[in-house]
């Protein structure tokens, strides 16, 4: 039977595998752009366009979504509670204390952000410290610890960034194939071959791009839960918790598609992600079924 030490580090390799996937997309776009339009600087236009973006998005995302969300701060003065259960946890995982949000929501879910252990933070919703009990909470900062020491975030970030970069690329390209015409278009007899490619290209990469993010998204959960587990010593208080939040009606007011994949649940509660699906459905969630994440944190043992 697979351990949660197994599970760990068999997803990092795959998340590795992933964004290098990502990578090698948007090179493979920027290469045939080039080709058709017979000009190279398209090609390490497209690369450098992504690093940047990619930049920016490092040092200011938290910040974004953090506003998006409404979550307000917390200190050891006006939340001692959740500050103390945060800071024990911290220790146990030789983390530094990331800065608490509290989001006035009745639903109850969580989720963590920022580019490094040294500058993160956690979100929880009032509903969330309303309705679990102490080892279920626990189990869900462990989960969003786990993100923050793994650098989840970053991960997501950049992803999130590659798929934007992938689209506004081929969207270009298409519309310049179209309404353009290639250089050397005379000379070969390449160039409707080059435009029916681009076509296909337009509509194919940003649903790949798609694809990865959510698969790199599903990976880093099974990941945060196998480590949340092992940080905690007690799977079962996390398996709890994710019964209660996904089984819980209130629905999360500021969560949209851009930043649900962040949460511990998707707080979307159209995704249905709690029960069994198809795996066509499953490729285009941004969370692993959530009874799928509970079996394994009950099957597995820790040493």
């Amino acid at each position: 039977m697979a351990t949660l030490y197994q599970d760990s580090d068999l997803n990092k390799r795959k998340t590795w595998f992933l964004m290098t996937g990502f990578f090698v997309l948007v090179m493979l776009i920027g290469y045939a752009i080039s080709w058709y339009f017979n000009s190279p600087i398209i090609l390490i236009i497209a690369v450098l366009f992504s690093f940047i973006s990619s930049f920016v998005s490092y040092w200011w995302s938290d910040k974004i979504v953090l506003s998006m969300s409404g979550a307000q701060l917390v200190d050891h003065e006006n939340g001692r509670e959740i500050y103390h259960l945060v800071e024990n946890l911290c220790i146990s995982a030789g983390l530094p204390l990331p800065k608490i949000y509290i989001i006035e929501d009745s639903a109850p879910n969580a989720f963590a952000t920022g580019r490094d252990p040294e500058h993160a933070a956690i979100a929880l919703t009032t509903g969330i410290l309303a309705k679990l009990n102490k080892a279920e909470l626990e189990g869900v900062i462990a989960h969003e610890l786990s993100h923050i020491g793994n650098r989840d975030i970053l991960i997501s970030t950049v992803a999130t960034v590659l798929v934007g970069t992938v689209i506004l690329i081929t969207d270009w390209s298409s519309r310049s194939a179209i309404f353009g015409r290639r250089d050397n278009d005379s000379e070969n007899g390449g160039g409707w071959i080059g435009l029916i490619f681009i076509i296909l290209l337009s509509i194919l990469a940003p649903l790949s791009a798609q694809l990865l993010q959510l698969a790199v998204s599903r990976k880093r959960e099974f990941l945060a839960d196998a480590s949340g587990a092992l940080l905690t010593r007690y799977p079962e208080g996390l398996a709890s918790a994710l019964e209660k939040i996904s089984a819980d009606p209130d629905e999360l007011e500021v969560a949209n598609r851009a930043t649900a994949h962040m949460y511990i649940v998707s707080p979307l509660k159209g995704d249905d992600e709690g029960k069994k699906t198809s795996w066509l459905a499953k490729a285009f969630m941004t969370h692993p079924p959530v009874e799928e994440r509970i079996a394994r944190l009950r099957a597995t043992e820790i040493k």
